[in-house]
């Protein structure tokens, strides 16, 4: 282990309790996180939880909600690739791991993303010992790799996508970052973009395969539940989908300061806010300013109310049905400098997006959207709105926008069944040498 390894490896285990006082705080608003906590740093009970499966896991860490959603397309394709296949799935947040229990058959195993100092996930490999690991998209964590490599635990990266900002802060430590990318078995990039940048920094990129999530295929009841929504309405539907914090307020202080008053009016507003923890905040920061507001979660199974200016998505899991109910969509996390947020399963719905400055998380699907009319970039929320509102009242070109969204979907499907082959090609060749 080299100096640059040892220091991270301190500074990880120095910040073990910083982190369970934050999952202390984080469990008050989502109770979630406040279970197995244990399993957090690599102590599992009983003792020989998975151990009837060593050797046979099949194990995919997706850590958040994006990222299992991706998983779940990928891991639908490796149980056709490797029939019987037994998934040992890991999660970081508690809606990932939400979301991440609906995958699971019976044989397979969820436990928490163990910690990245070296005994907990020395701890993790010894106790399930998969025949391959699949980090999804940007999980490349230290430890966890270099103990793989030790186990000869072949680690593989797939849909793999690292931004100019992350290369940038890897190779201001290269005696750290560089050997670890070098460590792994595989990696599978979604552009040729990405592709470069990571093996600018040593990974071992075997081939540029496109992005899982343009294999999505929206949930028909959730299609069905946003259209009875949109039905509900008599006016036009923008949604302001996956907001982050500081952009409620950005598009609060275009409705307030009457720019667009009489024109966002002629709309109904829908914002769905990233966070779960957030949902109440963003509610009262609404109803301060004067708006009237309903609350998804008080619809029931009934329409959403006509007579209020927002509706408010404050549930987990629903994205295909509100974006079923919306017309045309605000991008959350790319009016504020966060990278933005995935426009893909929007544009799998037929929901055109207007993105802000900022999506630099998603750079090549953005780009690629913009330049088919699947998307529109604005320089700042005032032009989006702007925008979205008019597009909104726009029926010919609204038309021609969602048409191209659902065509920019479907004509890049297809990494899903080329990542699971290439993962079950590692497997076979691991059995066929034991």
């Amino acid at each position: 282990m080299n100096w640059s390894l040892a220091a991270y490896s301190a500074l990880a285990w120095a910040a073990q309790p910083m982190l369970k006082r934050k999952l202390r705080r984080r469990a008050q608003a989502e109770p979630g996180y406040a279970q197995a906590v244990p399993e957090r740093f690599g102590c599992y009970t009983p003792k020989d939880l998975g151990c009837d499966g060593k050797g046979q896991w099949v194990w995919v860490h997706a850590v958040s909600l994006g990222e299992t959603r991706a998983a779940a397309l990928l891991i639908k394709e490796l149980r056709i690739a490797l029939p019987g296949m037994r998934l040992l799935l890991t999660n970081g947040t508690a809606t990932g791991r939400a979301e991440g229990s609906k995958l699971l058959q019976p044989g397979d195993l969820q436990v928490w993303q163990p910690w990245d100092s070296r005994k907990a996930v020395r701890r993790f490999v010894r106790q399930f010992q998969p025949a391959v690991g699949v980090l999804m998209e940007t999980e490349v964590w230290p430890n966890l790799v270099m103990a793989c490599r030790q186990a000869k635990v072949p680690l593989v990266l797939a849909n793999a996508r690292l931004n100019t900002k992350s290369q940038t802060g890897a190779q201001r430590w290269p005696s750290l970052f560089l050997p670890v990318y070098r460590a792994l078995h595989a990696v599978w990039a979604q552009t040729e973009e990405d592709a470069q940048r990571l093996r600018s920094l040593g990974a071992p990129v075997q081939a540029v395969l496109g992005n899982l999530k343009f294999d999505v295929q929206p949930d028909s009841a959730l299609g069905a539940q946003g259209a009875a929504w949109r039905a509900a309405s008599s006016k036009p539907i923008v949604i302001v989908a996956s907001s982050r914090e500081g952009e409620e307020a950005q598009w609060l202080a275009q409705w307030v300061g009457r720019k667009f008053h009489g024109v966002a009016g002629q709309c109904q507003w829908l914002i769905v806010p990233r966070h779960p923890q957030r949902f109440d905040a963003v509610h009262a920061m609404l109803e301060q300013a004067g708006l009237r507001v309903s609350r998804r979660s008080q619809w029931g199974d009934g329409p959403p109310p006509a007579d209020v200016e927002v509706w408010l998505g404050d549930s987990v899991g629903e994205m295909p049905a509100y974006y079923a109910a919306a017309d045309i969509g605000l991008l959350g996390g790319s009016f504020e400098p966060l990278g933005g947020q995935n426009l893909i399963e929007a544009a799998a719905c037929g929901c055109p997006m207007v993105l802000g400055p900022h999506t630099f998380n998603f750079a090549q699907a953005s780009q690629t959207a913009c330049e088919v009319g699947a998307a529109f970039r604005v320089l700042d929320m005032e032009q989006g709105v702007q925008l979205a509102t008019a597009l909104a009242r726009d029926a010919e070109g609204l038309t021609r926008a969602r048409q191209a969204a659902l065509a920019f979907a479907q004509s890049h499907r297809g990494a899903a069944q080329a990542t699971a082959k290439a993962i079950a090609a590692i497997v076979q060749q691991a059995q066929s040498d034991r």
